[in-house]
């Protein structure tokens, strides 16, 4: 078994003690990491302080150049990549697949971003004055990921922070340690210079937790849950702070809708990753003139999906991501059965090795339902009836969270009641709560985060400053506002 280090000014750097990942599937160990602490933080933060004053002097473009060099790494090694993930978190192989995709889109479009990073003119109220806005990097920003999307979500992160300038301090989840760090080996074979980017491994609150608090870390950029959000909030001082924190989305079936699109959807959207995602679909708010009907084929498709090796093409539902996980999807099987919601499938773990759950399925589930109110991260989804598009709205709002929302319909009139009324980042029309393209944002309401937004314009806005600029020609003193 491996052994793997921090990376710290582009050394490779041992703390005083490590732990172990294990494969979701077979539960056997994969390599041993660096289980840091906060000795070993305040080095990656001084590392990254020095390389972020050597990056930030590089022409944005020729970072930009870099950042193409990383996408054409990561396109050679996509399939050694996605084996990785599933190895480590457990996804099929071709989900690993596109979020190995994602990860180049994203580098991609960033390096276009090197040519452009624009500011913005405009005309001063005063004879002989231009006024012009510039980007410049925040410096070193902690960067605090999930285990989900162990190559994709990072690279949502990395790849802005880079063009932008700034310094590095990188903490992947513990569950997929080794995802990131062959994603931080790529970087720096494509030649982000050393320091850049600073690789630690550890805990929450041995690495986590000193990076939100660090007084010389200029920002944070965390996707998790909403209470570790709420922890970031409270202790992050007056860095800029960006977070992700999860959802509750629903998918409205209309009565109108193409049933078999919509079926294909919600099966995706609720058991794809296992429905380990924060934007699954755990709510479907279906039309009562079909409801019946989408039940009862709903329920045939999902007995058909097959849970195995994620490696094998033939699988359509991995592990999840641990014991803890199982444990907690199987707890929310017991609240709905307890609030008297029907259990149509699942519901159980199989007999046999691998943290797996079966996809479950429940119906007669009413709005406030724990199930249909709180984020459980597993393979389980709720049927919910509704007479009409009014009363569907309601309901897909009435939560805490405002990350994705779908609706299947044919009439343009639901459609736009929909996206005008839909209390939600991402709003879909006939496909389902996922899919997010990398050049536009990407980001909640509520208690999903704090309204910042990943990717497109959006995630350079998150990594950088605005700096407005004067310049005044006139030879004398102008005085604005109208003083004399």
């Amino acid at each position: 078994m491996n052994n793997y280090n921090n990376i710290i000014g582009g050394k490779e750097v041992k703390s005083k003690k490590t732990f172990t990942s294990f494969n979701p599937f077979t539960e056997q160990p994969i390599a041993k990491f660096q289980a840091s602490n906060i000795k070993d933080v305040d080095k990656a933060v001084s590392a990254a302080r020095a390389g972020y004053k050597k990056w930030s002097k590089i022409p944005a473009p020729k970072r930009g150049e870099i950042l193409l060099e990383i996408a054409s790494i990561l396109k050679k090694r996509k399939l050694e990549l996605a084996k990785l993930e599933s190895t480590e978190m457990g996804k099929i192989l071709q989900e690993g697949l596109g979020d190995v995709q994602e990860a180049i889109d994203i580098f991609e479009y960033m390096a276009g971003e090197g040519r452009r990073l624009f500011g913005h003119t405009t005309p001063s109220e005063l004879k002989h004055k231009a006024c012009y806005t510039v980007k410049q990097p925040l410096g070193v920003v902690g960067i605090i990921t999930p285990w989900n999307f162990p190559i994709a979500i990072p690279a949502w992160k990395i790849a802005p922070a880079l063009i932008c300038g700034n310094g590095i301090v990188f903490k992947p989840s513990s569950d997929t340690p080794l995802c990131a760090y062959k994603l931080v080996k790529i970087c720096e074979e494509a030649g982000v210079p050393k320091g850049v980017i600073n690789f630690i491994t550890g805990s929450g609150s041995e690495v986590g937790t000193p990076i939100i608090k660090h007084k010389k870390i200029d920002g944070v950029s965390f996707t998790g849950s909403r209470s570790v959000g709420e922890f970031v909030t409270q202790n992050a001082g007056l860095k800029k702070v960006g977070l992700e924190l999860g959802g509750k989305n629903p998918i409205i079936i209309m009565d109108d809708a193409d049933l078999k699109s919509a079926l294909d959807g919600v099966i995706f959207a609720s058991f794809g990753t296992t429905g380990q995602r924060c934007t699954a679909a755990s709510r479907i708010i279906v039309h009562k003139n079909i409801f019946k009907e989408f039940e009862e084929t709903l329920i045939k498709k999902v007995k058909k999906l097959k849970m195995g090796n994620p490696l094998k093409s033939s699988t359509n539902i991995g592990p999840l991501i641990n014991r803890a996980a199982v444990e907690k999807t199987h707890k929310y099987t017991e609240i709905g059965i307890k609030e008297k919601a029907k259990l149509l499938c699942g519901g159980s773990s199989p007999d046999t090795r691998g943290f797996f759950y079966k996809p479950t399925v429940f119906t007669n589930v009413k709005p406030n339902m724990r199930i249909a109110q709180e984020e459980i991260f597993g393979p389980t989804t709720a049927l919910i009836k509704i007479n009409n598009i009014k009363e569907a709205i309601n309901i897909a709002n009435n939560v805490d969270y405002g990350l994705s929302s779908s609706i299947y319909t044919n009439d343009l009139s639901n459609a736009y009641l929909f996206i005008e009324n839909t209390e939600s980042g991402l709003a879909y029309v006939n496909a389902p709560t996922i899919g997010a393209e990398v050049h536009l944002p990407f980001g909640g309401t509520k208690n999903t985060g704090n309204g910042t937004r990943e990717a497109g314009i959006e995630g350079i806005h998150e990594f950088s400053e605005t700096k407005t600029v004067y310049i005044d020609y006139s030879n004398k003193l102008q005085k604005a506002q109208g003083i004399r």
